[in-house]
Protein backbone atom coordinates (compact mmCIF):
# COMPACT_ATOMS: atom_id res chain seq x y z
CA UNK A 1 0.00 0.00 0.00
CA UNK A 2 1.22 3.56 -1.28
CA UNK A 3 2.59 5.89 1.83
CA UNK A 4 0.38 8.44 2.94
CA UNK A 5 1.89 12.09 1.49
CA UNK A 6 2.55 14.26 4.48
CA UNK A 7 1.15 17.96 3.65
CA UNK A 8 3.25 20.61 3.42
CA UNK A 9 3.99 22.39 6.98
CA UNK A 10 2.53 25.60 6.75
CA UNK A 11 4.25 28.99 6.36
CA UNK A 12 1.99 30.80 8.77
CA UNK A 13 3.05 27.84 11.70
CA UNK A 14 3.30 29.20 15.41
CA UNK A 15 0.57 31.06 18.00
CA UNK A 16 -2.79 31.77 15.73
CA UNK A 17 -4.48 33.54 18.66
CA UNK A 18 -7.16 32.45 20.67
CA UNK A 19 -10.37 31.60 18.63
CA UNK A 20 -12.91 31.63 21.25
CA UNK A 21 -12.31 34.28 23.94
CA UNK A 22 -15.26 33.43 26.32
CA UNK A 23 -12.29 31.38 28.22
CA UNK A 24 -10.32 34.32 28.59
CA UNK A 25 -13.03 36.38 29.60
CA UNK A 26 -14.10 33.95 32.42
CA UNK A 27 -10.54 32.77 33.34
CA UNK A 28 -10.23 36.64 33.83
CA UNK A 29 -13.73 36.81 35.79
CA UNK A 30 -12.51 34.45 38.13
CA UNK A 31 -8.79 36.14 39.04
CA UNK A 32 -10.39 39.48 39.37
CA UNK A 33 -13.19 38.05 42.06
CA UNK A 34 -9.90 36.72 43.59
CA UNK A 35 -8.42 40.43 43.54
CA UNK A 36 -11.49 41.99 44.93
CA UNK A 37 -11.97 39.23 47.82
CA UNK A 38 -8.29 38.77 48.85
CA UNK A 39 -6.56 40.99 47.73
CA UNK A 40 -8.63 44.46 48.22
CA UNK A 41 -11.03 42.99 50.69
CA UNK A 42 -7.64 42.03 52.73
CA UNK A 43 -9.33 42.52 56.55
CA UNK A 44 -5.71 44.38 57.08
CA UNK A 45 -6.89 47.41 54.59
CA UNK A 46 -9.44 47.96 57.00
CA UNK A 47 -9.95 49.83 60.52
CA UNK A 48 -10.64 46.59 63.02
CA UNK A 49 -9.66 44.13 60.31
CA UNK A 50 -13.53 44.53 59.34
CA UNK A 51 -13.87 45.02 55.25
CA UNK A 52 -17.43 46.56 56.14
CA UNK A 53 -15.53 48.98 58.29
CA UNK A 54 -14.02 52.05 57.42
CA UNK A 55 -10.82 52.16 55.64
CA UNK A 56 -7.57 52.58 57.00
CA UNK A 57 -6.36 55.83 56.65
CA UNK A 58 -4.68 56.15 53.05
CA UNK A 59 -5.15 53.04 52.05
CA UNK A 60 -5.94 52.44 48.32
CA UNK A 61 -6.95 48.71 48.02
CA UNK A 62 -9.10 49.43 50.77
CA UNK A 63 -10.71 52.59 48.87
CA UNK A 64 -11.10 50.40 45.93
CA UNK A 65 -12.99 47.73 47.93
CA UNK A 66 -15.92 49.95 49.03
CA UNK A 67 -16.42 50.51 45.05
CA UNK A 68 -18.89 47.75 45.19
CA UNK A 69 -19.75 44.54 43.70
CA UNK A 70 -19.16 46.73 40.39
CA UNK A 71 -15.51 46.73 40.96
CA UNK A 72 -14.84 42.93 40.25
CA UNK A 73 -16.98 43.63 36.88
CA UNK A 74 -14.71 46.20 35.89
CA UNK A 75 -11.69 44.20 37.13
CA UNK A 76 -12.83 41.11 34.89
CA UNK A 77 -12.97 43.84 31.44
CA UNK A 78 -9.87 45.91 32.28
CA UNK A 79 -7.82 42.36 32.63
CA UNK A 80 -9.24 40.72 29.40
CA UNK A 81 -8.50 43.83 27.43
CA UNK A 82 -4.66 43.29 28.54
CA UNK A 83 -4.86 39.42 27.91
CA UNK A 84 -6.34 39.96 24.66
CA UNK A 85 -3.87 42.90 23.93
CA UNK A 86 -0.91 40.27 24.49
CA UNK A 87 -3.00 37.49 22.32
CA UNK A 88 -3.22 40.20 19.09
CA UNK A 89 0.50 40.74 19.47
CA UNK A 90 1.54 37.45 19.83
CA UNK A 91 -0.88 36.59 16.71
CA UNK A 92 -0.14 39.51 14.62
CA UNK A 93 3.78 38.78 15.57
CA UNK A 94 3.38 35.68 13.90
CA UNK A 95 1.32 36.75 10.86
CA UNK A 96 4.05 39.55 9.65
CA UNK A 97 6.45 37.08 9.51
CA UNK A 98 10.18 37.25 10.25
CA UNK A 99 11.70 40.16 8.88
CA UNK A 100 10.11 43.29 8.77
CA UNK A 101 7.20 44.22 6.15
CA UNK A 102 8.92 47.03 4.75
CA UNK A 103 12.25 45.20 4.09
CA UNK A 104 10.41 42.00 2.77
CA UNK A 105 8.31 44.09 -0.12
CA UNK A 106 11.46 46.25 -1.03
CA UNK A 107 13.63 42.33 -1.23
CA UNK A 108 10.10 41.54 -3.04
CA UNK A 109 9.84 43.98 -5.66
CA UNK A 110 13.32 44.18 -6.28
CA UNK A 111 13.13 39.98 -6.97
CA UNK A 112 10.41 40.98 -9.04
CA UNK A 113 12.04 43.43 -11.13
CA UNK A 114 14.81 41.06 -11.89
CA UNK A 115 12.16 38.24 -12.84
CA UNK A 116 13.61 36.43 -10.45
CA UNK A 117 10.70 34.04 -9.33
CA UNK A 118 13.17 31.89 -7.64
CA UNK A 119 14.45 34.26 -4.95
CA UNK A 120 11.13 35.49 -4.64
CA UNK A 121 10.08 32.24 -3.45
CA UNK A 122 12.79 31.59 -1.24
CA UNK A 123 12.01 35.14 0.32
CA UNK A 124 8.74 33.63 1.07
CA UNK A 125 9.87 30.37 2.89
CA UNK A 126 12.60 32.81 5.01
CA UNK A 127 9.68 34.95 6.07
CA UNK A 128 6.71 33.00 6.67
CA UNK A 129 3.51 34.42 7.89
CA UNK A 130 0.40 35.73 6.43
CA UNK A 131 2.41 38.59 3.64
CA UNK A 132 4.57 35.30 2.45
CA UNK A 133 1.44 33.29 2.23
CA UNK A 134 -0.40 35.97 0.21
CA UNK A 135 2.67 36.24 -1.90
CA UNK A 136 3.59 33.11 -2.54
CA UNK A 137 -0.38 32.11 -3.74
CA UNK A 138 0.08 35.54 -6.36
CA UNK A 139 3.17 33.58 -7.64
CA UNK A 140 2.17 30.43 -8.15
CA UNK A 141 -1.44 31.70 -9.83
CA UNK A 142 1.33 33.65 -11.84
CA UNK A 143 3.22 30.35 -13.21
CA UNK A 144 -0.25 28.67 -13.39
CA UNK A 145 -1.40 31.36 -15.68
CA UNK A 146 1.71 31.50 -17.69
CA UNK A 147 1.12 27.56 -18.84
CA UNK A 148 -2.24 28.29 -20.24
CA UNK A 149 -2.73 28.25 -23.66
CA UNK A 150 -5.38 30.06 -25.76
CA UNK A 151 -6.12 32.51 -22.49
CA UNK A 152 -5.84 36.14 -23.00
CA UNK A 153 -3.57 37.79 -21.33
CA UNK A 154 -6.38 40.25 -19.20
CA UNK A 155 -7.44 37.22 -18.15
CA UNK A 156 -4.36 35.61 -16.68
CA UNK A 157 -3.97 39.08 -14.79
CA UNK A 158 -7.22 38.83 -13.78
CA UNK A 159 -6.96 35.35 -12.78
CA UNK A 160 -3.23 36.15 -10.68
CA UNK A 161 -4.95 39.46 -8.59
CA UNK A 162 -8.20 36.78 -7.67
CA UNK A 163 -5.67 34.23 -6.51
CA UNK A 164 -3.99 37.36 -4.00
CA UNK A 165 -7.64 38.27 -3.88
CA UNK A 166 -8.59 34.75 -2.15
CA UNK A 167 -5.48 34.71 -0.30
CA UNK A 168 -5.97 37.73 1.83
CA UNK A 169 -9.63 36.43 2.38
CA UNK A 170 -7.79 33.48 3.91
CA UNK A 171 -5.56 35.22 5.80
CA UNK A 172 -7.51 38.08 7.27
CA UNK A 173 -9.33 36.21 10.34
CA UNK A 174 -6.42 35.31 11.95
CA UNK A 175 -5.53 38.79 11.72
CA UNK A 176 -8.75 40.74 13.13
CA UNK A 177 -9.80 37.78 15.42
CA UNK A 178 -11.06 39.22 18.60
CA UNK A 179 -10.56 42.80 17.12
CA UNK A 180 -14.44 43.26 17.65
CA UNK A 181 -14.43 42.39 21.04
CA UNK A 182 -11.64 45.13 21.85
CA UNK A 183 -13.85 47.45 20.25
CA UNK A 184 -16.73 46.39 22.69
CA UNK A 185 -14.52 46.66 25.48
CA UNK A 186 -14.20 50.64 24.43
CA UNK A 187 -18.03 51.01 25.14
CA UNK A 188 -18.79 48.49 27.78
CA UNK A 189 -16.05 50.09 30.13
CA UNK A 190 -17.93 53.30 30.03
CA UNK A 191 -21.13 52.07 30.37
CA UNK A 192 -20.42 49.38 33.59
CA UNK A 193 -18.39 52.43 34.96
CA UNK A 194 -21.72 54.87 34.57
CA UNK A 195 -23.53 51.88 36.21
CA UNK A 196 -21.71 51.60 39.01
CA UNK A 197 -21.73 55.26 39.14
CA UNK A 198 -25.18 55.72 39.23
CA UNK A 199 -25.41 52.75 41.98
CA UNK A 200 -22.60 54.20 43.75
CA UNK A 201 -25.12 58.28 43.62
CA UNK A 202 -28.28 55.98 44.54
CA UNK A 203 -26.54 54.77 47.95
CA UNK A 204 -25.38 58.47 48.79
CA UNK A 205 -28.87 60.38 47.76
CA UNK A 206 -30.06 57.76 50.02
CA UNK A 207 -27.95 58.51 53.33
CA UNK A 208 -28.71 61.97 52.53
CA UNK A 209 -32.70 61.66 52.33
CA UNK A 210 -32.19 59.61 55.74
CA UNK A 211 -30.69 61.86 57.89
CA UNK A 212 -28.75 62.04 60.57
CA UNK A 213 -24.90 62.51 61.32
CA UNK A 214 -24.88 58.58 61.45
CA UNK A 215 -25.60 58.39 58.12
CA UNK A 216 -22.14 60.10 57.10
CA UNK A 217 -20.09 56.73 57.27
CA UNK A 218 -22.95 55.71 54.40
CA UNK A 219 -22.53 58.82 52.24
CA UNK A 220 -18.99 58.83 51.97
CA UNK A 221 -19.39 55.27 51.16
CA UNK A 222 -21.45 55.65 48.22
CA UNK A 223 -19.59 58.95 47.14
CA UNK A 224 -16.78 56.54 47.41
CA UNK A 225 -18.54 53.76 45.10
CA UNK A 226 -19.32 56.15 42.27
CA UNK A 227 -15.82 57.92 41.96
CA UNK A 228 -13.91 54.47 42.01
CA UNK A 229 -16.06 53.11 39.52
CA UNK A 230 -15.62 56.27 37.24
CA UNK A 231 -12.02 55.77 37.75
CA UNK A 232 -11.35 52.21 36.90
CA UNK A 233 -14.28 52.08 34.05
CA UNK A 234 -12.27 54.88 32.37
CA UNK A 235 -9.36 53.09 32.46
CA UNK A 236 -10.46 50.47 30.98
CA UNK A 237 -11.63 52.44 28.17
CA UNK A 238 -8.81 54.09 27.74
CA UNK A 239 -6.52 50.53 27.54
CA UNK A 240 -9.16 49.62 25.46
CA UNK A 241 -8.88 52.26 22.91
CA UNK A 242 -5.15 52.27 22.70
CA UNK A 243 -5.17 48.71 22.18
CA UNK A 244 -7.49 48.46 19.65
CA UNK A 245 -6.11 51.65 17.29
CA UNK A 246 -2.29 50.08 17.75
CA UNK A 247 -3.69 46.84 16.23
CA UNK A 248 -6.06 48.29 13.96
CA UNK A 249 -3.56 50.43 12.51
CA UNK A 250 -0.91 47.70 12.05
CA UNK A 251 -3.75 45.72 10.51
CA UNK A 252 -4.18 48.72 7.71
CA UNK A 253 0.12 48.83 7.59
CA UNK A 254 0.18 44.98 6.02
CA UNK A 255 -3.34 45.26 4.00
CA UNK A 256 -1.47 48.02 1.85
CA UNK A 257 1.71 45.89 1.37
CA UNK A 258 -0.32 43.34 0.82
CA UNK A 259 -2.01 45.39 -2.03
CA UNK A 260 1.41 47.07 -3.30
CA UNK A 261 2.76 43.69 -3.66
CA UNK A 262 -0.51 42.36 -5.27
CA UNK A 263 -0.04 44.94 -8.14
CA UNK A 264 3.22 44.60 -8.21
CA UNK A 265 3.15 40.90 -8.87
CA UNK A 266 0.12 41.69 -11.85
CA UNK A 267 2.09 44.14 -13.05
CA UNK A 268 5.40 42.77 -13.72
CA UNK A 269 2.81 39.80 -15.46
CA UNK A 270 1.53 42.12 -18.01
CA UNK A 271 5.07 43.96 -18.74
CA UNK A 272 6.64 40.28 -19.50
CA UNK A 273 3.96 39.20 -21.21
CA UNK A 274 2.64 39.54 -24.74
CA UNK A 275 -0.77 39.50 -25.78
CA UNK A 276 -2.41 35.82 -26.44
Amino acid sequence: MAATQKPAPKKSSGFQGVRNAFWIIAAMFVVAVCIFKFVLGNPANFVGNDPEGEVLNGNMLGTIYKGGIVVPVLITLMLTVLCLSIERLLAQKTAFGKMSTTKFVVAIKAALAKNDFVEAENLCNKQRGTIANVVGASLKAYKEVEGLQNVKKAQKIAKIQQAHEEAVQLEMPTLQMNMPILATLVTLGTLTALFGTVTGMIKSFAALASGGGGDSVALSTGISEALINTALGILTSWLAVVSYNFFSNRIDKLTYALDEVGYTIAQTYEANHDEA
